[in-house]
């Protein structure tokens, strides 16, 4: 496989084919707890987006100095390092969208989805390659949160980019918008059941747009030609 083709199945598998929320169904329990809101959302995803880029990396690093006995206990001390890293940063600078996230921030450890990518990819591969990696992997996962929180907040609360200011700062409180006029939220979807009912309808439109695609690639193949089989008897 040339290098930039390498690149781009990298990048389509993150995004899209092996997305970690849509395809592989990893992580499932921040994604649904935490997707409230657009701003819960970006926290966590840009949260767990670093995490797999350091530990991809790091991994990539030092993969032929660790013993394939103890390569998963080490692989977790990775992870658990960066997660306590982005943990204090954001205690220390993002203190609002850090309580929000509370007990789910560190529990990024506990992510299949990094510990996944480090033992199927990044433990084999250069550091370029699994860096890109673990950028495509995260950003798919990020946008799934990102998506999913847009639907609950603008179903739940009737805004979007509420409380947006806990995490970029003052300025960003005039990005709140103003989408549906309720006046009462609506529960079930700010609630975690209403998280598995969009998560469900977000697998059933990626689904229905596979296939769609599938048949449409069916559609433009050129036909085969149909070999007729001629059975020879030497009897006759």
């Amino acid at each position: 496989m040339k290098f930039n083709e390498e690149y781009k199945e990298l990048a389509v598998q993150g995004l899209w084919k092996n997305n970690p929320g849509l395809v592989q169904l990893l992580g499932l329990c921040p994604l649904l707890a935490v997707t409230a809101t657009v701003t819960n959302a970006l926290g966590l995803g840009l949260a767990t987006l670093l995490v797999l880029i350091g530990s991809n990396v790091t991994v990539s690093l030092i993969r032929q100095w660790v013993p394939k006995e103890i390569r998963i206990p080490v692989f977790v001390l990775i992870i658990a390092a960066f997660v306590t890293a982005i943990q204090l940063l954001m205690n220390a600078f993002t203190y609002g969208i850090y309580q929000s996230l509370g007990i789910f921030l560190p529990l990024i450890v506990t992510n299949c989805a990094i510990i996944g990518r480090a033992e199927a990819y990044a433990s084999k591969n250069p550091v370029k390659q699994a860096a890109f990696d673990g950028l495509m992997m995260g950003l798919g996962f990020a946008l799934v949160l990102i998506v999913l929180g847009a639907i609950r907040e603008v179903l739940g609360q009737g805004t979007l980019f509420d409380g947006a200011e806990l995490l970029l700062g003052e300025w960003a409180s005039s990005l709140r918008i103003d989408v549906l006029h309720l006046d009462n939220k609506f529960l079930l979807a700010i609630l975690p059941p209403g998280a598995f009912i969009a998560m469900g309808f977000l697998i059933a439109i990626k689904n229905a747009i596979d296939e769609k695609q599938k048949q449409k690639q069916q559609q433009n193949a050129p036909a085969k030609e149909s070999i007729e089989r001629v059975r020879v008897n030497f009897d006759s």
